[in-house]
C-alpha cells in the first residue's frame, strides 16, 4: 500500500465540504507582514491562492508594501517619517508610494501568481476610481481616508476567471493620489463585495488572551465582544486597528473575518480547508 498516496487522498476527501462551501464565493486576502518579505512564505501564499482559484474560489488579493516603500525612499535619500504609526506622505513620497505599490510590488505578485500556474491581473485603487479618498489629516499629507469603493473593476476581472491583485493607493476627483491603510482598504473592498470571508495575514497567531502564550489563542470572537477585549487590554497596540477593521468588515457585510499567522506555510489553506483552522475568527 502506498501510504503517502492514501494520505493525500484522505486529505483531499476531508477538504471536500470546505471546497463545496467556498466554491463560487468571493474571498478577500489582505496580504502583508513577514509572508510578504520572506521568499519561501511568499511562494507558499501564492500557491495557496492559485489552488483556491483552481477549485473555484474567487480570490481577491489586496496588498500594501510598507517595507518596500521605506527601502525605496532610503535609496533616493529620503527619510521615512511616521506620526502615530502612519507614514507622513508629502508629494515626493506619494509619488514613490504609487511607483512601488502599483508598479514593483503589484506586478511582481502578478508575475509570481502566473509562474505558479494562476491567471492574475494587477489593479490599483486608481483604476476605474476603485478607491476614492480624501485627506485624513493635514499633518500627514497625502494619507487618505477612504470615502468610496467601486468594485466594478474587481468583479469584471473575477468574471473573466482572473485573480485581481489590488494595490492600496487611492485617488480623488481632482486627481490627487493618496496612500491608504491596506487593512482598511481590504475591509471596505470585502464589505462592498459582500465577501464570504476576509483573511488578514499578520505576524502573530491571532488574538491571544496572554500575548506571550500561543496556547491562549481566542479562536472565535463575536464583534460585540471586541470593545471589552480592547478595554481589558487583551487586544492592544497595533492589533487594535486590525481588530477594528475586522469588526467593521463584518458590519459592512462580510460573513466571516479571520486574522491568521502568515509566518506559517500554507496558513490560508489550513484556515479555509480544515476543521481546526489556525487563527481568530470574527463573526456577527
Amino acid at each position: 500500500m502506498d501510504i503517502p498516496n492514501m494520505e493525500r487522498a484522505r486529505v483531499l476527501v476531508h477538504a471536500l465540504p470546505y471546497i463545496k462551501k467556498y466554491s463560487g464565493k468571493i474571498v478577500v486576502v489582505k496580504y502583508g507582514g513577514n509572508a510578504m518579505i520572506n521568499e519561501k512564505l511568499k511562494n507558499s501564499v501564492m500557491k495557496d491562492i492559485v489552488l483556491l482559484n483552481l477549485i473555484g474560489v474567487k480570490v481577491v488579493l489586496v496588498h500594501g508594501g510598507g517595507p518596500e516603500i521605506t527601502e525605496m525612499l532610503g535609496k533616493i535619500g529620503k527619510e521615512s517619517v511616521f506620526n502615530n504609526g502612519l507614514r507622513v506622505t508629502d508629494k515626493e513620497t506619494v509619488d514613490v508610494v504609487q511607483m512601488v505599490l502599483a508598479g514593483k510590488v503589484n506586478k511582481s505578485l502578478v508575475n509570481l501568481l502566473e509562474v505558479k500556474g494562476g491567471k492574475a491581473i494587477g489593479l490599483s485603487g486608481i483604476d476605474g476610481h476603485m478607491i476614492e479618498a480624501e485627506i485624513k489629516d493635514e499633518k500627514l499629507g497625502f494619507v487618505g481616508e477612504i470615502t468610496k469603493v467601486n468594485t466594478a473593476p474587481i468583479t469584471d476581472v473575477l468574471e473573466k476567471g482572473y485573480i485581481p491583485v489590488v494595490s492600496t493607493i487611492a485617488c480623488d476627483e481632482k486627481g490627487n493620489i493618496y496612500n491608504v491603510n491596506a487593512d482598511t482598504a481590504a475591509a471596505k473592498i470585502a464589505g462592498e463585495l459582500k465577501a464570504e470571508s476576509l483573511i488578514s495575514m499578520t505576524d502573530i497567531s491571532g488574538i491571544l488572551k496572554d500575548k506571550d502564550d500561543p496556547s491562549t489563542l481566542i479562536s472565535k470572537i463575536h464583534i460585540s465582544e471586541a470593545p471589552e477585549l480592547i478595554k481589558s487590554g487583551i487586544i492592544a497596540g497595533g492589533m487594535i486597528p486590525k481588530a477594528e477593521c475586522c469588526v467593521n468588515a463584518v458590519k459592512w457585510g462580510v460573513k466571516r473575518v479571520f486574522i491568521i499567522d502568515g509566518r506559517i506555510p500554507h496558513s490560508i489553506i489550513i484556515e479555509m480547508l480544515t476543521d481546526e483552522g489556525i487563527g481568530t475568527m470574527f463573526e456577527a
